[in-house]
């Protein structure tokens, strides 16, 4: 395959022709990665990461890679497997263990497996994207360039509304948003939206485009912590402990977040060191943050990896998708040496 074939100049005119004219609330969350010029070279790379798979497998990909529960899973997927050949090994997308299929199986020199690759990746929420999308929805094109938040209760979540609801919102804006009233407090179906000033001067802040831009509930505010990740990592030891004993294979967890989580290795390092740290994320729109939190800096919470586990690669969001290793040093059976 070729760059073309996949996602070369003729996806890229397909993607702008067929989700283009949309607003960008019903576009994929990743349109601006499969059409700009800025991003052509992760296009390249994901092409190239594909020609690397069984056809079969590099066609599943391709066809639900663009998709929004799709895109960071699949990336980090295929990134934790360029991360094992750039460390000189070969590796086997898939291969059956009897009635497994770890995602990658590393092998080496003399085409000999030497480890099991299993890939998790961290996600937002179920409903994240929707709520997300259901917020970005609300304001069409009421021509008046002012930008709008929504009030909401420090100690809760403001629900988004749905589809029904919001459209009586953008007509009840559109009036209050028109009127000669100067209003900056509008109250409808039980939601408040606040109208926001230039700190420098004073008067309505303005906003880019031709209509109302709406800066609402982030829908990623909350605190960051890899504690849910361990979880997720030991649910994979569980699974392929006994077939890496079986093999004789130690067995390594690959592991990435997607960007809205906020999650990175820092938070990782700091869970395995029992750091007394906390980590928050919120956007300029978040009046909820997180519920109240207990947390002891006396305490903190540490994890220890299973004996089962040689250690965790960690795989950056970022392109060109560099990757962390943190061995564990009580591993029953060590990562082999080329992979730290």
């Amino acid at each position: 395959m070729t760059t073309e074939q996949r996602f070369g100049p003729r996806f890229v005119a397909e993607q702008r022709d067929r989700y283009g004219k949309r607003p960008p609330e019903q576009r994929m969350l990743s349109y601006d990665l499969a059409v700009l010029d800025e991003y052509e070279p992760w296009r390249i790379w994901l092409d190239e990461q594909l020609d690397l798979l069984p056809e079969p497998a590099a066609k599943a990909f391709a066809t639900n890679l663009w998709r929004d529960q799709n895109f960071w899973p699949d990336v980090i997927e295929l990134a934790a497997g360029a991360a094992l050949r750039h460390r000189g090994f070969s590796v086997e997308f898939e291969r059956r263990w009897g009635n497994l299929t770890p995602d990658w199986t590393v092998v080496g020199c003399d085409g000999a497996p030497v480890a099991l690759v299993e890939v998790l990746t961290h996600s937002p929420e179920q409903g994240a994207f929707g709520k997300m999308k259901a917020w970005h929805a609300l304001i069409k094109q009421i021509p008046v360039r002012v930008v709008l938040t929504v009030a909401g209760d420090s100690a809760r979540p403001v629900d988004a509304p749905d589809p029904r609801t919001a459209k009586r919102i953008a007509q009840d804006l559109r009036r209050a948003l028109i009127s000669p009233l100067n209003l900056t407090v509008f109250r409808t179906e039980g939601y408040t939206f606040l109208l926001q000033a230039d700190p420098r001067t004073g008067r309505p802040m303005q906003a880019s485009g031709m209509g109302t831009a709406l800066v609402p509930p982030s829908g990623m505010a909350g605190l960051v912590s890899a504690q849910p990740v361990a979880a997720r990592i030991e649910k994979k030891v569980s699974k392929y402990r006994e077939l890496a004993q079986e093999a004789g294979l130690p067995l390594v967890v690959a592991v990435g977040a997607h960007r809205f989580t906020g999650l990175q290795v820092q938070e990782l390092d700091d869970l395995l060191a029992g750091a007394p740290t906390l980590s928050v994320q919120f956007d300029f729109g978040d009046s909820f943050v997180h519920q109240p939190a207990e947390v002891d800096p006396r305490n903190p919470p540490r994890w220890t990896m299973p004996p089962a586990l040689a250690g965790v690669l960690w795989v950056n969001n970022e392109f060109p998708f560099t990757t962390a290793w943190r061995p564990n040093l009580v591993a029953a059976a060590p990562a082999p040496a080329g992979l730290a």
